[in-house]
């Protein structure tokens, strides 16, 4: 029988049964026979599922952990390495902030994570959320956990109407009176499957959720229409240029583009600004424009001309360096220039071979 009042326990007794299996969590059972969470696994999954799907991120996990498996082997690594394997992920900057934080861990820790929120926070790349997840779920301490499906799980549970972001507050109130005090790891993992897996977005599967009965926008008939969102601006769209191009023995023209801003550190194809500009070729040749790629940012659209061209032996780059055969794989490059290869070059594969891995 489902308590009458949304309760921890109810919700653990569920976890408990009806948990998701995922590559960097320790099931309860597990758990019971001497098991505990790898801090490593836990900031890492945590870094990548930001803003990406568990089911986009699980190939991407499998691999960082065979490469690297402990952060003594991240924070050792070599950045372009480390820019390659995230290459498809997207939101680059935290790949960045990965190699950063585990050179922090090492050099300020010890090669050990801290187990308490201020020494988390201080970390590069961990915010409030990261921070509070490892401490509850690598290391058992009763933070307040709230991303994206707690924040709907909540806002259902206690009716609360307030749009986001401005219900922020009152939704990270409503997590904090549930969170409990004992198997705060687990509890926090129980409200994100819950709200991953039965209070979705969309049709919530109310029926069969353990906090059925106590769930006031349920009682109110409005669960799917929450949590409520204030209307978004319009995303503006921005132009550029983009420059593929090939020299007779099959090298092809790269560049990696500078540590800060969008796509920060990754190599690609040399690239205008994204201001409207035309900006310089890379290298004097005939240049043929091939259509146009677009790529949604957050916070615009990109609408990027594809132009390329055929170079002699002898060419010698503006900018940029020639990469032979096999130097670079082909999902070493972000998505968006593997937009624009496969206009350009739809029935070509760079000469490299193909890892078969997800590119975004």
């Amino acid at each position: 029988m489902r308590d009458v009042t949304p309760s921890a326990q109810s919700l653990l007794a569920w976890y408990d049964a009806h948990g998701r299996d995922l590559p960097w969590r320790i099931r309860p059972a597990a758990r019971g026979a001497g098991q505990v969470p790898d801090p490593y696994r836990i900031w890492l999954s945590e870094v990548m599922l930001q803003q990406t799907t568990v089911a986009a991120v699980k190939a991407y996990f499998a691999r960082f952990t065979a490469l690297w498996p402990t952060v003594h082997a991240l924070a050792a690594a070599e950045d372009g390495a480390v820019m390659a394997q995230w290459a498809g992920l997207g939101y680059y900057a935290r790949a960045r902030n990965l190699l950063a934080c585990a050179r922090a861990v090492m050099a300020r820790h010890g090669g050990v994570f801290p187990a308490d929120l201020a020494s988390l926070r201080a970390l590069p790349g961990v915010g409030p959320y990261t921070a509070a997840a490892i401490a509850s779920i690598a290391f058992d301490r009763a933070e307040v956990v709230v991303d994206g499906n707690v924040e709907r799980v909540m806002a259902r549970v206690f009716a609360i109407q307030t749009p986001l972001p401005l219900a922020k507050p009152e939704l990270i109130g409503a997590a904090a009176s549930l969170t409990p005090k004992t198997r705060a790891g687990d509890y926090a993992q129980a409200v994100m499957d819950l709200g991953a897996t039965i209070c979705t977005p969309r049709q919530p599967a109310c029926a069969i959720c353990p906090w059925m009965a106590g769930c006031q926008a349920r009682a109110q008939g409005i669960a799917a229409d929450l949590p409520r969102k204030l209307a978004k601006a319009a995303k503006p769209t921005r132009t550029g240029q983009v420059w593929l191009g090939r020299r007779t023995d099959g090298a092809i023209l790269l560049e990696r583009r500078v540590d800060k801003g969008l796509l920060g550190g990754t190599l690609g194809f040399p690239g205008s600004g994204w201001d409207g500009s035309n900006g310089d070729a890379p290298a004097q040749a005939m240049w043929q424009k091939v259509g146009i790629v677009r790529h949604t940012f957050t916070h615009f659209h990109l609408d990027l001309t594809v132009l390329t061209a055929e170079l002699p032996q002898e060419t010698r780059p503006l900018r940029g360096e020639f990469q032979g055969p096999n130097a670079v794989r082909a999902d070493d490059l972000p998505t968006l220039m593997r937009k624009a290869h496969d206009l350009a070059w739809p029935k070509r594969n760079l000469n490299i071979p193909d890892r078969g891995g997800l590119t975004g």
